[in-house]
């Protein structure tokens, strides 16, 4: 009965306008999606549910249907079908036969066209409409029901690409993870507003290629820049009915295509050439993937693509009744990474990103429902076995947001060798640490010394702990330090979204203001955090304007404010922000300059007995170890940490790997004398930074055993004058490093500046 009723709704799908007899071959089942040979191209699309798959052609522009073509064969799951007349531009999607059961978890409804999973690049964009639902809304049983309205001139379309692309000769940059610093940026976001890049390519890869983006990242001395979500993906339909689009991307609907709002030509090449500009710059490409949920909701969402071509096996479903979907992702659906064939499309869809597009590495999304098999988080499970034992997958940067909504979902320090994981117990530290709360010595310390009581095992390296205080999701910086509650009224949700324990301080008002104390607080207080983080053991992770004092007015929820609440404005970058990021280029300069700094093993565990000297030693303000008493003193907030480079291993050691460097944190409100601490070989410290002075006066020297002032909520890190001495980062390089003949802004007319 059912199949009579398949059969029954596939013929009243209407039949497109026909241009003349097409003829199609049987093809191969391999590779999956549409591949071009030089001579034709092949289709293979994986359904194990299908009764019949039917190719639809359609104009350039994707508005008319012009064939439809049945393809002839079937092979392991996989229908395929070769035709000599399509081209490098045809314009394509498909029509999927079989039963319409929702109770067994099948969705079948031919009047849909739907999206090849594996489709390299989309034409046009999506219009919310009901004729995309494939049940028939405001029916009884809405989900039940069947809708034989077509939906092709609501979808977006198909596009068959060309690979071929002249990389030159520019490798990849291949920095190490040690020497490794994030920077997370938006495409649209980092270039809507930047003065220097033409106007009409704004927001797209193609203003990513201006010489003054790379030039800023450059001398602004990150590494690797993460782009937020450039898959393509879906401006929800709640969205839209209020106004708003999905600016962050988390809503993706294809995995191997980029995002067609951020193409400003025609071609895919766009985005090659943004990747093989920043390779030139020596910058790494990584990009922040959703492969956990899809853009087509539960359901009583729409149907685009998976759920069409076989709603079974792309999504997890719930056991007892398939109707409805596993929601761990807290989106509708959750994608079934258990089944093989969806393994195999992630899989393929990281390798094309990795080889075909050269991108570096991978943030992966709610990483833990990848690695979540049906019994559990496994991380022995297929997702993370199949990257481990690829051959490409396992040479790239992988990094993992290590937690989501579902059971067991928070998984930090537990994914595998090789990995990299978001650090939140990082971020939740320094931002309680240094506004003040009381008993955080010990958890602070765990947290800047590389958290090796979470990432210390199986041979993992600091890395491993991507340490970030800011990211796009929650505050900016500057709200970190401006604002003590969320102000997310612009969603147009009440304010209910977002987190409301952001362990932020106002510092006296809640948002911008006049006073000159609170404002000159404020900014100390950006730079301490700032500060610990490019000081700190681990990968650091810089959000994009924070170096320069971007705010979202309190907003820490933006991701459907595609506007300037989240645009960064480059011509309104005043004298302080400019500071800012001068103090930041400082930072990295300092920390690329020390090996110390980032080391490739956990402190805490080398002694040289010769020189009697430990790689970390934690100083209290006396400038004696710290004692158990000390550390279970929940009122005490400031002590200090000297890491010697000196108790490393000789075999392991680089050019200024063996300086002995000091930092001093105050939490406390008022300035503390700290006894500077004795070192060997050593007579005199030299104050590289203090976060309440803007260029500490670098021929300063300060005997071991004197007494500094250490200002009220202040960084300081000092470094013995035999280093300077020695060259081990001589002085003159660290001033060469630190010099602003070249800096970001210098080629900026002081007008737009």
């Amino acid at each position: 009965m059912q199949r009579q009723r398949d059969q029954r709704h596939t013929a009243a799908v209407p039949a497109p306008a026909r241009t003349g007899r097409v003829l199609i071959r049987e093809g191969r089942p391999f590779p999956l999606g549409a591949t071009w040979d030089g001579l034709g191209v092949n289709f293979a699309l994986f359904s194990a549910n299908a009764t019949r798959v039917e190719l639809c052609l359609f104009d350039d522009a994707g508005e008319t249907e012009l064939e439809r073509i049945e393809l002839p064969e079937y092979t392991d799951e996989v229908w395929h079908g070769y035709l000599p007349s399509a081209r490098p531009g045809t314009v394509y999607g498909y029509r999927v036969h079989g039963p319409y059961e929702p109770d067994s978890g099948h969705r079948f409804n031919p009047n849909k066209l739907l999206l090849d999973p594996y489709a390299k690049q989309l034409v046009g964009r999506l219009t919310w409409g009901e004729e995309l639902y494939g049940y028939s809304i405001g029916s009884p049983d809405m989900d039940l029901s069947f809708d034989d309205r077509d939906s092709a001139r609501l979808m977006p379309k198909c596009r068959v690409v060309d690979p071929a692309f002249t990389w030159g000769d520019i490798g990849r940059p291949g920095v190490s993870w040690d020497r490794t610093i994030l920077y997370e940026m938006h495409v649209k976001g980092f270039t809507r507003l930047h003065p220097h890049v033409p106007e009409e390519q704004r927001g797209t890869f193609a203003a990513l290629t201006n010489r003054s983006i790379t030039r800023y990242l450059r001398h602004l001395g990150v590494t690797s820049a993460e782009l937020l979500p450039i898959h393509a993906f879906i401006d929800d339909a709640y969205l839209v009915e209020k106004g708003l689009r999905n600016y962050w991307g988390y809503n993706s609907i294809g995995f191997f295509a980029p995002e067609p709002r951020y193409l400003f030509s025609n071609s895919v090449n766009e985005f090659k050439e943004m990747v093989n500009q920043f390779h030139a710059a020596g910058l790494e490409v990584i990009l922040d993937v959703v492969y956990n949920h899809t853009a087509e909701g539960n359901e009583l969402g729409p149907t685009l693509s998976f759920k069409g071509i076989d709603n079974a096996s792309y999504y997890r479903l719930m056991p007892d009744s398939p109707r409805h979907y596993i929601n761990d992702t807290g989106t509708g659906n959750t994608v079934n990474l258990s089944h093989q064939r969806v393994l195999q499309m992630v899989a393929d869809s990281l390798r094309y990103w990795a080889q075909d597009m050269r991108v570096d590495g991978f943030r992966f999304d709610l990483a833990t429902i990848l690695a979540r098999e049906p019994y559990g988080f496994d991380e022995g499970g297929g997702f993370l076995d199949a990257c481990r034992q690829d051959p490409v997958l396992s040479s790239v940067k992988l990094i993992a947001e290590p937690w989501d909504i579902g059971p067991g979902g928070y998984q930090v320090g537990q994914f595998p060798p090789g990995w990299a994981e978001w650090n939140d117990k990082f971020r939740d530290a320094v931002r309680a640490y240094w506004k003040g709360d009381s008993g955080m010595l010990p958890e602070f310390s765990a947290r800047i010394a590389g958290s090796g009581d979470l990432f210390n095992k199986r041979g993992r390296r600091p890395w491993a702990s991507v340490n970030f205080v800011t990211a796009h999701d929650g505050f900016t910086l500057a709200d970190v330090v401006s604002y003590n509650d969320k102000h997310n009224e612009a969603n147009s949700e009440g304010n209910r979204d977002g987190h409301s324990n952001n362990h932020s301080w106002n510092h006296g008002v809640e948002g911008p203001t006049d006073d000159p104390e609170i404002i000159a607080l404020r900014e100390r207080q950006k730079r301490n955090m700032l500060a610990t983080l490019l000081l700190s053991q681990g990968t650091p992770m810089l959000l994009a304007g924070d170096e320069f004092g971007h705010s979202q007015q309190g907003n820490n929820n933006a991701y459907a404010q595609d506007n300037e609440l989240t645009w960064l404005d480059w011509q309104k970058i005043g004298p302080e922000g400019r500071a800012l990021t001068e103090f930041v280029r400082k930072l990295i300069a300092i920390r690329q300059a020390y090996p110390i700094l980032h080391r490739g093993r956990f402190l805490g565990t080398e002694y040289n007995e010769e020189l009697d000297v430990k790689d970390l030693v934690w100083m209290s303000p006396n400038g004696e170890e710290m004692t158990r008493e000390q550390w279970d003193d929940g009122n005490g907030k400031c002590f200090g940490l000297v890491l010697d480079g000196r108790a490393q291993p000789t075999g392991i050691k680089r050019r200024g790997s063996d300086a002995t460097l000091l930092i001093i944190t105050n939490a406390h409100y008022d300035l503390v004398e700290f006894t500077l601490p004795s070192a060997p070989e050593g007579d005199h410290w030299v104050c590289l930074i203090d976060t309440n002075l803007q260029d500490p006066d670098l021929d300063a020297k300060y005997p071991v055993g004197s007494v500094y002032g250490v200002t009220g909520r202040s960084l300081l890190l000092f470094v013995l004058d035999r280093d300077v001495k020695r060259g081990k980062a001589t002085r003159a390089g660290i001033s060469a490093l630190l010099d602003v003949a070249e800096h970001p802004f210098a080629d900026w007319d002081q007008e737009g500046a």
